[in-house]
């Protein structure tokens, strides 16, 4: 155990951000220097909060297993290469994590019953910031080579999780990504102020030294076709994740200025790198509605902050969530609450029980939205009499989340079966046609950075044992499982 009496006097404090005015100025992450730079002044009391309880609940709460109580115990000791070696054990990628993932690991943790619960992933990111930082992350090359091909079809977490995992058993690893640099959303779909690419890079070059190939601005399916694939590969897993987006049929949706938040996001993450946008969509000087209360809508949210939008508004169709955890909600399960994301704190007007009727244009362009504020009945949303009301807005962007994979290109070449609006599998992520696996949110729907993590590691483990006969690697999660509350 770490510090014995931590949980009761010490606390929960977490890294305090940059400035707001600094911030929206630029695109550089919200903490001063890295979140692990900002944190390490506090960590070692933080992580000495940890209980080591009987039972750490944070286990199940956390899709990947992480090894919270060991590692927490660790830093409070100053051991911290033993520390960055037990992250590692379970967590291929945790300076992703520790930025982007909601942490259903501290909803569940023991001291969250009656106090609040520990940073967990404030540890987590501070330990392999500062390994990073002190050259602690080298590549781990394989003793042997098995002479087996696999091709990844997708470059987000779960596929470079699962070739990482499956390079260094020894197999040759092949990724395939059609945008022109590797990396998938973490790429273009996370702005820089939530997390810089230079993390990413740094960790892909890792990836390369270790033997992964990667094949940028190849799209599978056109430049490349599925059958090529098997044909090539001893085996061959889709992880293209959940791309298709949820759209919004209503009167006007024709109209110029509406558009989709993976259409306006990747152009932001290009503007802040430098690179040139022809044609960019921007928020610069105009009046911002943003529908969809998630991540998405958030990361839409401080990126039209930070290109000088006039105004931006924020809108789901659900109630407020609470500020603090309610009896429907019992611990260890996820108390779904109010999200407070740094760019809620840099501007923008967050409205709750909304929903669009209609688009409003002139000329051919959109000028407003018609709302009505909605109250679930019976398990549907229906408006309140007399509610309807006009907003006005020049750019409107569609953040409502994803409903699934595509389904044309190699999905469709192959024969792959769907269930329901995702890729079907078993429970060794294998497909209706031999050697073609799947994992992340092409199999599992949209779901977190973390599961998508966790899939890659445990779909790599059952593509080592159809490849190999057995498998070495751990394999964290079924397709079924679930974390609690998540």
């Amino acid at each position: 155990m770490a510090d014995p009496t931590g949980f009761i006097t010490t606390p929960r404090e977490v890294a305090s951000r940059r400035p707001v005015e600094e911030r929206v100025g630029d695109w550089n992450e919200v903490y001063p220097g890295t979140p692990g730079k900002a944190l390490l002044p506090i960590i070692t009391k933080q992580a000495g909060r940890c209980m080591d309880c009987g039972i750490p609940f944070c286990h199940s709460g956390c899709p990947l297993g992480n090894l919270i109580p060991e590692w927490n115990d660790l830093v409070w000791r100053d051991e911290w290469q033993a520390a960055l070696e037990r992250l590692h054990a379970t967590n291929n990628f945790p300076e992703f994590t520790g930025r982007l993932c909601p942490a259903p690991c501290e909803s569940s943790c023991v001291v969250g019953l009656h106090r609040d619960p520990v940073t967990i992933k404030n540890v987590e990111v501070s330990i392999i910031d500062k390994a990073w930082d002190n050259l602690r992350v080298n590549p781990e090359q394989p003793a042997w080579h098995t002479a087996r091909t696999v091709a990844v079809v997708g470059s987000g977490p779960a596929g470079l999780a699962l070739a990482q995992q499956l390079t260094r058993v020894g197999h040759t690893v092949v990724v395939y990504e059609r945008d022109d640099k590797i990396g998938g959303l973490l790429r273009y779909g996370i702005p820089e102020f939530k997390m810089e690419k230079h993390v990413l890079d740094r960790r892909l070059r890792q990836m390369l030294l270790e033997g992964t190939q990667f094949k940028p601005g190849t799209n599978v399916g056109v430049d490349i076709t599925g059958e090529e694939l098997r044909h090539r590969f001893d085996a061959v897993v889709v992880a293209t994740g959940a791309t298709v987006p949820w759209d919004l049929r209503v009167p006007g949706r024709e109209l110029a200025g509406i558009h989709q938040a993976m259409e306006y996001l990747p152009q932001g993450n290009r503007e802040a790198l430098g690179e040139p946008v022809p044609d960019q969509i921007t928020a610069k000087g105009k009046r911002v509605v943003i529908i969809g209360g998630g991540d998405t809508g958030a990361d839409c949210l401080g990126t039209a902050l930070r290109q000088g939008a006039k105004s931006v508004t924020m809108f789901r169709r659900s109630e407020q969530p609470p500020t603090s955890r309610q009896p429907d909600r019992p611990w260890p399960t996820d108390p779904m609450l109010l999200e407070v994301a740094s760019a809620h704190e840099e501007g923008g007007e967050r409205l709750f029980r909304a929903d669009t009727v209609r688009f409003t244009g002139e000329g051919g362009h959109v000028t407003g939205l018609d709302l009505v504020e909605v109250e679930r009945r019976d398990g549907r949303f229906e408006a309140v009499e007399g509610s309807e009301h006009h907003l006005e807005a020049d750019l409107v962007l569609l953040a409502m989340g994803f409903s699934g994979p595509e389904t044309g290109g190699i999905v469709a070449q192959l024969g792959l079966e769907l269930d329901g609006r995702t890729i079907a599998r078993d429970q060794q992520y294998a497909t209706n046609v031999d050697g073609v696996f799947v994992c992340g949110d092409a199999g599992r729907g949209q779901s977190l950075i973390v599961w998508a993590i966790a899939e890659g590691r445990a779909c790599a483990a059952a593509v080592d044992a159809y490849l190999q006969g057995s498998t070495t690697l751990p394999s964290p999660v079924r397709p079924t499982d679930r974390a609690l509350g998540v």
